[in-house]
């Protein structure tokens, strides 16, 4: 582990089976796992984290008007009211109108993405992110990202997708038939593979990039086992799915409405990993999962005679140490962290 691993961090309350070790020199690490009050859990695949928070209610849906207890406002974090079919997949959602009962503001699935920022409905703003968060906005490198630039991470010690998310699944029994939130996801490399499991009653795949998210929504009309069938014939719409766009550091939703977190290689992209784990803590329920990965500025086996200089190079992304994020994540009141 000399340099830049990576480390794989479930977020989850509850006791995970224990996956096989990696050797010492690997980059790769999952990583933690957390429990918001229980003190009790296991490594498992990546890190994990449990969170304990309040009990996620159900949202009312009556005569295609639905009070959203899940989806908030990122201005004042109220329930959107939204006009609208219900359900939680692409077709509903771009077919529903949201509005905020206190502020109102307006969201409208512009596009083919749910658009839930600050900034959202805006004409005459423009606000530039850090270099790391413009970079996934490209179009060319949302186009790439999953067809060879994500797979260049095994290079750097991940395992790869395919054991990525059997891990990732592992730490996330807990949250089996619950809601999971795929932040960062990118082209939604993982967040089809949640919701092709069947194991969530919904899967959100949420990221800043417009362009990432319209990656997404091609892979989803290419995929034929997430459509829905009615029947015997495919009808073009994906049954447990919806892409939301939506800033990390302030996501939209209620507090302790989220069963599952998953943020793949994504925690050093963000411009600040505490207020993003603070928002994870927030919105995930009592005994709700997170599980992420991310690369390390160094590990406790990286030589002290190359750390300065590892120091120096990684200034581009925030790279964390492991016991930096620990003490990140245990600050937002997660507990049972653990790492591998």
């Amino acid at each position: 582990m000399a340099i830049a691993p990576p480390y794989l961090r479930p977020l989850h309350k509850s006791l995970f089976p224990k996956y096989p070790s990696f050797s010492h020199d690997s980059p790769f690490r999952p990583s933690l796992h957390f429990s918001s009050r229980p003190f009790r859990l296991t490594v498992r695949a990546s890190s994990a984290v449990a969170l304990e928070q309040d009990l996620r209610t159900q949202a009312t849906q009556q005569n295609q008007t639905v009070e959203t207890e899940l989806f908030s406002c990122p201005v004042c974090y109220e329930p959107l009211i939204r006009k609208g079919p219900p359900g939680l997949n692409l077709d509903a959602i771009y077919r529903s109108g949201f509005k905020c009962k206190k502020c109102n503001k307006s969201y409208s699935s512009k596009d083919v993405f749910l658009d839930l920022t600050v900034t959202a409905g805006l004409r005459n703003y423009t606000e530039v992110k850090p270099v790391r968060t413009e970079l996934f906005r490209s179009p060319l490198v949302s186009f790439l990202y999953e067809r060879g630039w994500r797979q260049n991470f095994n290079l750097s010690g991940f395992p790869g997708a395919d054991e990525e998310f059997r891990m990732a699944q592992e730490y996330f029994k807990p949250a089996e038939g619950g809601t999971l939130v795929d932040v960062s996801c990118g082209s939604g490399l993982f967040s089809r593979k949640f919701a092709k499991s069947g194991t969530y009653s919904g899967v959100i795949a949420l990221d800043f990039s417009e362009n990432m998210l319209r990656q997404c929504n091609d892979f989803i009309k290419q995929d034929a086992s997430l459509l829905a069938r009615a029947d015997q014939y495919f009808i073009g719409i994906c049954s447990n799915i919806a892409l939301v766009r939506a800033d990390v550091s302030r996501l939209p939703f209620s507090s302790g409405s989220i069963d599952a977190v998953h943020a793949g290689a994504a925690l050093h992209c963000w411009p600040s990993p505490s207020n993003a784990i603070a928002e994870i803590s927030r919105i995930l329920r009592s005994g709700g999962v997170f599980v992420g990965s991310t690369f390390l500025r160094y590990t406790s086996s990286t030589p002290w005679i190359i750390r300065p200089f590892r120091e120096r190079v990684m200034q581009s992304y925030n790279y964390l140490t492991e016991e930096e994020i620990e003490e990140v994540c245990t600050n937002s009141g997660l507990t049972n962290f653990s790492k591998k």
